[in-house]
């Protein structure tokens, strides 16, 4: 055991690796002194990112990096170096800098002060990011808060520091579609916001096109709230309370010998009601989706190499796989064999 993990999934991140490694090593040590590790998760990365990895563990026995089968993404990454870690604090850091490493102290010193079990970082501002990102995460974070029945915090991402505690309680739930914010937010404890100012990025692009925004977006909402539904069921009220209505009028006209025109108005209706249905059909169904992934109780992800750490850290990977394998793992998390 360490008094303190650093946890950073990487994917296509080999312009800013020397940078990351060299700054998260600053920061540990100006908090910690010597008692740290850090952990970097290979996202299956299709630049150079594992070989730097590999070559930065080789000069640095703090330093442990895992090595996925394939691109599993950021938050079962995520959840792989949160297996992984063996400190009795853990930070959560994305391996762009944006969250920038050297708050780790004044984060500390905030979780002490308050005896908190979470301090998680809220963004003050955003530097280097598109007005319709910023207007997009705006919208969202807040859509986000009404619709769950969590609190969860606005304007937070993964950037967090978390106590032993809390992650025992994360590594628990089994969830396979993952929402890691949510699920910290979801476990309780006392956790407070730190506010901070976000950096540009140290190097490269965003990993986060549109679509896997709005796919994540969509795993929140649903992980998290039952409004889609609830709403799916409010239109079908209001659907079957609006053919009520057509039909007493058809019965009205029918009865007084008036005739019913209108081809327009009747094919807009239909078209609604074919939307809605579709809508309906389409919520009830990314349900069943999510139930139909979790019923299969496959392995969050799977560990191809490891660089770095030692025969202790290698037996706990041991013991993870072969719990896994027996389905009573504490975490339920990945497979993971060792070279």
């Amino acid at each position: 055991m360490t008094a303190l993990s650093i946890v950073v999934p990487c994917f296509n991140e080999e312009a800013c690796l020397e940078l990351l490694h060299a700054r998260l090593t600053g920061a540990a040590r100006e908090a910690m002194g010597d008692d740290y590790e850090i952990v970097l998760i290979n996202d299956g990365s299709r630049d150079g990112s594992w070989p730097i990895m590999r070559r930065l563990a080789l000069g640095d026995p703090h330093l442990v990096c895992l090595d996925l089968s394939r691109n599993h993404g950021h938050q079962l990454a995520l959840t792989a170096g949160l297996d992984l870690a063996r400190g009795e604090l853990i930070l959560i850091v994305d391996a762009d800098l944006q969250d920038p490493p050297e708050l780790l102290g004044p984060m500390l010193q905030t979780m002490r002060a308050e005896g908190a079990d979470v301090v998680y970082g809220v963004r003050r501002s955003r530097s280097g990011e598109t007005q319709f990102k910023k207007a997009t995460a705006h919208a969202f974070y807040r859509l986000l808060a009404s619709a769950t029945e969590i609190d969860l915090p606005v304007d937070a991402g993964d950037f967090r520091l978390m106590t032993r505690r809390a992650l025992n309680v994360l590594l628990a739930m089994p969830e396979q579609a993952r929402f890691i914010r949510g699920m910290v937010a979801w476990i309780g404890f006392r956790q407070v916001p730190f506010l901070y100012d976000r950096a540009d990025r140290a190097a490269g692009i965003s990993k986060y096109p549109l679509r896997k925004m709005l796919r994540f977006a969509l795993d929140a909402l649903t992980g998290f709230s039952s409004a889609p539904l609830k709403l799916a069921s409010h239109f079908g009220l209001l659907l079957s309370l609006g053919s009520l209505l057509i039909i007493l009028y058809i019965l009205y006209a029918f009865v007084s010998g008036q005739s019913i025109q209108g081809w327009t108005s009747l094919m807009l209706v239909m078209v609604v009601l074919g939307a809605v249905q579709m809508f309906v059909l389409a919520m009830m169904g990314e349900y069943i989706g999510r139930l139909y992934s979790q019923a299969k109780q496959r392995p969050l992800y799977i560990v191809q190499e490891i660089a770095g750490g030692s025969g202790e850290r290698r037996g706990r990977l041991g013991q993870v796989a072969e719990a896994t394998a027996n389905n009573d793992s504490p975490g339920g998390s990945g497979t993971l064999p060792i070279r």
